[in-house]
């Protein structure tokens, strides 16, 4: 018997099928061994495949919307699915069959599709319930955006020291204000001129 686990957001669902792995003694509602998954966006076909297609089509997406935010022109291919900004709030994907002589499914996303559609991926990722082995994702970033990504990281390491540097100072100082009684010092100071 096979496990079902659906994952929503809004307007897209992510199914997941599978059986659990007994031979790591795992629980019956668990999914460790995918037979197949079903991802539903309103008013779209449905999209569906077998493992080997979930890990790229899902990396593709999280590469892709990291590349929305760094690019001003996102564009993302692979053998499997192409994702490309038509505007600021259309995107195009087409997703290519691995079975020969069916066309490439070509859909057009809205930014709130999108971003439901990872969210789905994210909830999968972080169920307890379903383990599957990620691959380590290679991003593919092209060159600007990885320059721009080190130069980043470069002013940050930069002026993050200086910056706790004067904090603590800040703070430090700061407590020697509570320690510190004008009235006792104005006291001392008339003790020491009367005498």
């Amino acid at each position: 018997m096979q496990n079902k686990l659906s994952f929503h957001q809004s307007s897209v669902s992510l199914e997941i099928i599978g059986l659990p792995d007994y031979s790591n003694n795992e629980n019956k509602d668990q999914i460790s061994i995918i037979s197949q998954w079903k991802l539903t966006i309103i008013n779209k076909p449905l999209i569906e495949g077998k493992i080997e297609h979930l890990e790229p089509i899902m990396d593709a997406f999280y590469i892709y919307s990291n590349l929305l935010i760094n690019t001003e022109i996102p564009v993302y291919e692979s053998k499997l699915i192409d994702i490309k900004a038509e505007n600021l709030n259309m995107h195009n994907i087409v997703l290519k069959s691995s079975k020969p002589d069916v066309k490439p499914l070509i859909l057009k996303i809205g930014n709130s599709l999108l971003s439901d559609t990872i969210n789905c991926f994210d909830q999968l990722n972080e169920s307890s319930k379903v383990r599957f082995k990620k691959n380590v994702l290679s991003y593919n970033f092209p060159e600007k955006v990885r320059f721009r990504l080190k130069n980043k990281i470069k002013i940050f390491n930069l002026l993050m020291p200086p910056f706790i540097a004067i904090c603590s100072l800040v703070l430090f100082s700061s407590t020697f204000i509570y320690f510190y009684n004008p009235v006792e010092d104005k006291e001392e100071k008339e003790l020491i001129n009367a005498k």
